[in-house]
């Protein structure tokens, strides 16, 4: 029967390993010296999409740094928790909600696209802007699938036209491969377990 080592050798092991581990970071971290303003892209079945740009927009107001949120389909009339907040710090945060809720809701194409057309061009204001370090272009890949608003034309501006040092973060399912090629960093939302698959209704604070 092999008994565990003492604790002491364990820590010395540890150690070693953490030192050894240590040093082979930072010689990966001393080769990343570059800066840029992101084009990041949240994507998937799974939630969490715009949760996780949020947490980005929050973090940015947590520096002091001002930003701009357009929420492409959600409306005006939803009572959500980023919305409230937000509008508590008009100093820091700009909050353009210009969606008429899901296309079933309206079921009316003219109007849908409308709608995106008005948000795609106060996006693109802000954008190019000096004040907005960051941009969230909220189910902005939900109005693409749909082709409400040119697909090319708005990867050629994101590619070509928006600012050096601005990041730009874009939130829902079924992500172009086209956007996807020019973004910085992609994560896609894996979906496992979902309480609307249990009769679960959307819930304040969790969903909105």
């Amino acid at each position: 029967m092999t008994h565990p080592p003492p604790d002491d050798e364990m820590n010395v092991r540890h150690h070693e390993k953490m030192r050894k581990h240590k040093a082979a970071r930072d010689k990966i971290m001393a080769t990343k010296t570059g800066k840029k303003g992101l084009i990041i892209v949240n994507t998937g079945t799974g939630k969490g999409k715009t949760s996780a740009a949020l947490g980005m927009v929050f973090r940015h107001i947590g520096h002091g740094w001002p930003v701009a949120v357009v929420q492409f389909i959600k409306s005006a009339t939803w009572d959500t928790g980023e919305a409230k907040l937000l509008r508590k710090l008009p100093e820091l945060a700009t909050l353009h909600i210009m969606g008429e809720g899901f296309t079933w809701e309206t079921q009316d194409r003219t109007r849908d696209i409308a709608a995106a057309e008005a948000a795609w061009l106060r996006a693109k204001e802000l954008i190019l802007d000096d004040r907005h370090r960051l941009v969230l272009l909220d189910e902005l890949n939900i109005v693409l699938r749909y082709d409400y608003l040119p697909l090319a034309d708005v990867v050629a501006f994101l590619r070509d036209e928006k600012p050096a040092d601005k990041h730009v973060i874009v939130t829902g399912r079924n992500a172009h491969g086209d956007l996807i090629e020019i973004a910085d960093l992609v994560t896609d939302m894996t979906l496992v377990k979902h309480p609307f698959r249990q009769g679960i209704k959307a819930q304040k604070g969790i969903e909105f």
